[in-house]
């Protein structure tokens, strides 16, 4: 099983951010993981008021640049409170994404924690290209949140295709969640079975497709249930046909989950190309958070 030692929390020191770090927080918690909160200051909205304004006033333009350290620094003595948990702190000054990167990096993070909203970045954190190149860009397991922690996680869905990284998934939903009960989810389709149909090919015959289909990944979800050591009366596995990005988002809320951990790509050019839409449409649509595994 994956083990986590270091959690990274970014944060943009809003109320909405700050979700994401009562669950870094509980997170920390629940698998003695250290924790270090991160603040990257931009100085972009100081060099536009100083265009606007021509000139700052020296005292007001120091009370700007030093207010997030203090903001950082009260967020970590409200974990402190709230948690019970010392949380280490770190202000960077660059570009978001580099500096996040090499933040995580520096402290070797295991897991890299960010919300899915906020007063600034984090805002558009799950929109356009930034979502991608969070995604495609990954190098470590990231967590977005979306919903404010009230408890530890109790459900987790996992999609899976039977590559390896869907293993790497299960390891990282039992790091991250311990305790919680995971669900198996695999979505199929008989290939081509679009053209199929407008071919004219007949309905019982693709339906024999998709039975034969059906019967293995049934055959391949008990390998993989088997490989991950996971008990048979204690783990759910669904196996439906139809889209993945729209049977997943639907399980999620039918199931009640409050988190999807999924992998970033596939074993091929083909799946790299279907998983990646399915976990940015998994980002986009989904209520509950969202783990990318690397």
């Amino acid at each position: 099983m994956a083990t986590l030692n270091r959690l990274v929390a970014a944060t943009d020191l809003s109320a909405p951010a700050r979700h994401a770090v009562d669950r870094a927080a509980s997170v920390a918690l629940a698998t003695g993981a250290a924790l270090h909160l991160l603040h990257v200051a931009t100085p972009a909205p100081i060099e536009r008021l100083r265009r606007l304004a021509g000139q700052i006033p020296p005292d007001l333009e120091k009370l700007m640049r030093d207010e997030p350290g203090g903001a950082l620094n009260g967020l970590a003595h409200a974990v402190q409170q709230r948690h019970g948990l010392t949380a280490q702190v770190h202000l960077a000054s660059g570009p978001l994404l580099q500096q996040l990167r090499e933040h995580a990096d520096t402290v070797d993070a295991d897991l890299v924690v960010l919300g899915a909203r906020g007063a600034s970045f984090m805002r558009h954190m799950l929109l356009g290209s930034t979502a991608d190149r969070m995604v495609s860009k990954a190098t470590r397991p990231m967590l977005v949140v979306k919903q404010a922690p009230h408890e530890r996680y109790r459900t987790v869905l996992i999609p899976v295709d039977f590559s390896a990284n869907s293993l790497r998934s299960i390891r990282l939903a039992q790091a991250v969640a311990p305790g919680a009960r995971l669900i198996l989810l695999h979505a199929f389709e008989v290939p081509f079975e679009g053209m199929m149909e407008y071919a004219g090919v007949q309905t019982d015959q693709i339906q024999h497709y998709r039975t034969n289909a059906r019967r293995e990944a049934q055959q391949s979800m008990e390998e993989l249930r088997v490989q991950a050591g996971l008990p048979l009366e204690s783990t759910p596995t669904l196996i439906l046909h139809g889209d993945p990005s729209l049977l997943l988002v639907q399980q999620e809320q039918e199931l009640d989950c409050d988190l999807i951990v999924m992998g970033k790509q596939g074993d091929n050019a083909v799946e790299d190309m279907l998983l990646g839409s399915v976990t940015r449409y998994a980002l986009a649509q989904s209520q509950c958070d969202v783990l990318v595994s690397v």
